[in-house]
């Protein structure tokens, strides 16, 4: 294997301010873990004791075990994991990825945004129309573990590649479904592209993980996240400006018409660009922690036991609790908003589409501060705390002004609301990776998303009831009492962030040793158990 030249720059990386191996230009590539050939190297399982593991090494996932009690990577391989890069590309990616996100969503919340419209035209119930938003929850939690075993098995690029070609052709099948004995048409392409999400909800913690820095990581998955939210924005606000309500039954159908042909083009574009855009990972990890989950990854983890372990983590059985708590209140409020809004103001579907993309909009806003404030601080446990009282905060406020007859305080107090209560995804998704290192980001976030979609099911179904039988003020308290037992199990999360572990104990666990032995090329430090 030829040791890396430390002056030698790659035509699409940048080096990462972090590397500590660019710095002398006498350190050996060379592996320096000691390696069991028996030993799993998934990400997700645990160091066996003996095994002596450093951040900066080049383990490759495909290395073979040498009778020297060396492992030694394959000669062919394009990566070199002692050196740590972060690749230009990381930003192409990621917006990308958004981009498509932000379609799936869409096509998501289209229908929820002009609920009474697309009501008269296929001539179904209020509740039919909640079950075309409903199928994106329900299709997600058996879809979960296949979904999150392709991930591990064949990368990122299949499942995005997978996620868009699903998300393009829901998109045309609904143009089969304009007429309004076709309301089966519609279902059918909804669940498409319900079944597209499920390849897009686990990706953003991945993605970060995989392509950017350790500084960056967070402020990436914000932006990963932010796609899907502006996604839900623009469905909020487009479809009752495309789709105006009026009773001719044909022009309507033109209507409808003309904003499913603008979704398929947009869909079908994307999917090109994820062709072209999108690859599987950089060409040296990003940060040691990544450097560090490649030198464990192994095709052979058994997902059972990387479930079985993640639920015996006390603190992360109480974030999918309450992430579920809270992503489920907001599904619930975007699914019947347009309800909500129209009871209280008829005639205001496009108002009532604007407070919707007031309360994403804002949210977005407070996603990309919270991954900002979490890259600088750190402080994943006491953000997280405060955006969800936050958020109960909002969620009081907004229910006891919506029946007051002024649209604009409704617009400020959903605003507020949405700035917490959708700028907490992001939150969730990382400080589940920091609480679960070294298990696979997708596993960890396809758990939060199940808990979202199940808790987001209970209370659309819910909520829609107590409406319908006594009103949207009781309703809103449903969700108040909810967003309350959220907040107290927060408080009790422990923050065991074992990721920054990886990116910062070790390290200096290295210069002792260093110091020590005097020795780096022949030394091995010893990871165990309790750092990750």
């Amino acid at each position: 294997m030829v040791n890396e030249d430390p002056n030698q720059q790659e035509r699409d990386d940048t080096p990462a301010p972090e590397s500590p191996l660019q710095e002398d230009p006498s350190v050996s590539a060379q592996p320096s873990v000691s390696a069991q050939p028996s030993v799993s190297t998934h990400p997700s399982v645990s160091i066996h004791p003996s095994v002596s593991a450093h951040p900066s090494s080049s383990a490759h996932p495909s290395a073979l075990a040498q009778p020297g009690g060396l492992t030694q990577p394959c000669g062919s391989s394009p990566e070199n994991l002692s050196v740590i890069k972060v690749s230009r590309r990381r930003w192409a990616v990621v917006l990308v990825f958004s981009c498509y996100s932000m379609c799936n969503a869409f096509q998501w919340i289209q229908y929820g945004a002009i609920n009474n419209i697309f009501m008269n035209f296929y001539g179904v119930s209020a509740f039919a129309i909640d079950w075309l938003s409903m199928c994106y929850m329900l299709t997600y939690i058996p879809l979960l573990l296949p979904v999150t075993w392709l991930l591990e098995k064949f990368g990122l690029r299949t499942i995005a590649l997978t996620g868009s070609f699903l998300n393009c052709l829901g998109a045309w099948v609904k143009l089969g479904s304009l007429q309004p004995h076709l309301f089966a048409v519609t279902v059918l392409g909804q669940v498409i592209c319900s079944v597209a999400q499920v390849f897009i909800l686990g990706m953003p913690s991945r993605l970060a993980s995989v392509w950017f820095g350790a500084n960056e990581v967070s402020t990436a998955c914000s932006v990963a996240v932010f796609g899907n939210q502006l996604g839900i924005a623009i469905g909020f606000l487009v479809p009752p400006v495309l789709v105006p309500n009026i009773e001719d039954q044909d022009k309507l159908a033109y209507h409808i018409s003309i904003m499913f042909y603008m979704i398929g083009g947009v869909a079908t574009l994307l999917f090109i660009l994820v062709i072209i855009v999108f690859k599987e990972k950089p060409k040296h990890p990003p940060s040691r922690a990544q450097s560090l989950s490649y030198a464990l990854a192994s095709p052979d983890a058994s997902y059972l036991s990387s479930i079985i372990r993640l639920f015996k983590n006390l603190n992360f059985v109480l974030l999918v609790i309450t992430y579920g708590l809270n992503a489920g209140a907001f599904y619930a409020l975007s699914t019947l908003l347009n309800r909500m809004v129209i009871l209280h103001y008829p005639g205001e579907e496009v108002n009532a589409g604007r407070i919707g993309l007031t309360i994403v909009i804002a949210g977005m806003l407070g996603a990309v501060i919270s991954g900002i404030w979490l890259d600088r601080s750190k402080t994943y446990k006491e953000t997280t705390l405060v955006v969800y009282i936050m958020t109960l905060v909002g969620m009081v406020v907004y229910t006891l002004t919506l029946n007051l007859g002024h649209l604009w305080v409704v617009f400020i107090t959903a605003g507020t609301m949405g700035f917490f209560m959708t700028g907490y995804l992001p939150l969730g998704f990382e400080f589940a990776v920091e609480l679960t290192y070294p298990e696979s980001e997708g596993m960890s976030s396809g758990l939060l998303n199940v808990s979202a979609q199940v808790f987001g099911i209970i209370f659309t179904i819910s909520q829609g009831q107590i409406i319908d039988h006594y009103g949207t003020m009781p309703g809103n308290i449903f969700l108040c009492v909810f967003l309350t037992l959220g907040t107290a199990l927060t408080a009790f999360i422990r923050p065991d962030l074992r990721r920054q572990k990886a990116n910062k104990e070790i390290p200096e666990k290295k210069l002792q040793e260093e110091q020590k032995e005097g020795d780096t090329s022949k030394v091995p430090i010893p990871v165990l158990e309790d750092h990750l």
